[in-house]
C-alpha cells in the first residue's frame, strides 16, 4: 500500500508520514528533505525554493522524487508520500510513474487546520542549521541542549506571519485540484489536524490497517 500524507504548511504531516513509515515499515519520501538536498547542490533550485521561497517546476521536483525511488526504495508498495505529490500536474506524473512500475497510490490522508492555527505553528518552528531536523516549540520542542547534533537552531525567514499567508494561499491554489481528483478517485479522507499528535495518528492506524 502506498500513501500519501498531505496538508497545509504546519498541519503536522511530517510528523505523522514518519510515524506511520516507521510503524509499517515503509520507505519514506520526504519531499521537504529531498527539496534541501538539491538546493545544496544546485544554485539555481536554492534561489528558487530559498531565496525567493517559490515552488519548483513539478516536472523538476517529481524528477527529484523519482530518482531517489529509484535508488532507495526497496518495495515501491510500501511508500509513505510526505508532501508530494502537492499539484494536479505532480500526481498525474507519479501516476503514470507508479503504473508503469506495476503500482499506484492506494490512499491520501488529508490534514486540515485553520489559517491562524497554521501561523501559530509555524511562527513557532525552529530548524537546525547542521542536519536539518525540524523542530516546533509547540508541537515538538527540542531537547533543552537543542539539537542532538549539536547544530543550531534558527527560525526561517518566510515563517513570519505574512509570509505563511502567501503561501497558504499558494497551498490553496495548487493543491486544491489534486484534493478534487483524490476525492474523484474515492482514496481521499480528511482528518482534524488540529488535535494532539498521538491522536491523529491513532486515526490514521485505524485508517491503514482497516
Amino acid at each position: 500500500m502506498n500513501i500519501l500524507i498531505l496538508g497545509p504548511q504546519g498541519s503536522g504531516k511530517g510528523t505523522q508520514a514518519q510515524l506511520l513509515s516507521g510503524k509499517m515499515g515503509y520507505y519514506y519520501v520526504e519531499s521537504g528533505r529531498i527539496l534541501r538536498e538539491a538546493a545544496k547542490s544546485s544554485p539555481v533550485v536554492d534561489e528558487i525554493i530559498n531565496q525567493k521561497g517559490q515552488l519548483l517546476p513539478d516536472e523538476e521536483t517529481f524528477s527529484l522524487i523519482k530518482g531517489k525511488l529509484e535508488s532507495e526504495a526497496q518495495d515501491l508498495n510500501k511508500v509513505v508520500f510526505d508532501g508530494f505529490p502537492r499539484s494536479f500536474k505532480q500526481y498525474s506524473l507519479l501516476k503514470d510513474w507508479l503504473h508503469s512500475k506495476g503500482t499506484k497510490l492506494d490512499l491520501a490522508i488529508l490534514l486540515e487546520i485553520g489559517e491562524s492555527e497554521t501561523i501559530k505553528r509555524l511562527s513557532a518552528r525552529r530548524t537546525c542549521e547542521k542536519c536539518g531536523k525540524v523542530y516546533n516549540l509547540i508541537t515538538s520542542p527540542p531537547p533543552k541542549e537543542g539539537c542532538l547534533c549539536g547544530g543550531k537552531l534558527s527560525q526561517r525567514v518566510d515563517d513570519t506571519p505574512e509570509a505563511i499567508k502567501t503561501r497558504l494561499a499558494a497551498f490553496r491554489e495548487v493543491t486544491t485540484p489534486l484534493i478534487e481528483q483524490l476525492g474523484r478517485e474515492g482514496i481521499l479522507i480528511k482528518l482534524n489536524g488540529e488535535r494532539p499528535i498521538q491522536t491523529i495518528f491513532r486515526d490514521i492506524l485505524a485508517i491503514v490497517q482497516k
